[in-house]
């Protein structure tokens, strides 16, 4: 696929929230996830490869109290990268209600996304 069609298969699975299909679809086994520095404080780490990455999303999930409701939005593609802008309106365990935004930003190559990177 180009990176264009993985953009918009993408965007198709996030927007009926199947994010565990967009991972085993779209990601390479060897792909590496890059958070800010500051998602550390929250147990968000680097980590490299799709179990790790899997794992990271296991463990996010588990501080989640109740999720009221997320977005996507559209893909901008340009070369071998795509961002999409997206968040979340959830309450994590232990906090007030929140409302979360990023811009994540993929690279793509031979057709699967070889890295994403969070910025927030």
């Amino acid at each position: 696929m180009t990176t264009k069609e993985v953009a918009a298969r993408f965007k198709e699975l996030a927007d009926q929230n199947q994010f565990d299909q967009v991972q085993d679809e779209l990601y390479a086994p060897d792909c590496e996830s890059i958070e800010p520095p500051h998602a550390a404080a929250m147990g968000m780490v680097n980590v490299q490869g799709l179990d790790a990455i899997k794992e990271k999303g296991k463990k996010f999930n588990a501080m989640v109290e109740e999720m009221h409701g997320g977005f996507t939005g559209e893909p901008i593609v340009a070369g071998n990268y795509f961002s999409v802008p997206m968040g979340m309106d959830i309450t994590m365990k232990g906090f007030a209600r929140m409302n979360m935004e990023e811009i994540a930003v993929y690279e793509v190559k031979d057709g699967k996304i070889t890295k994403e990177q969070f910025f927030f």
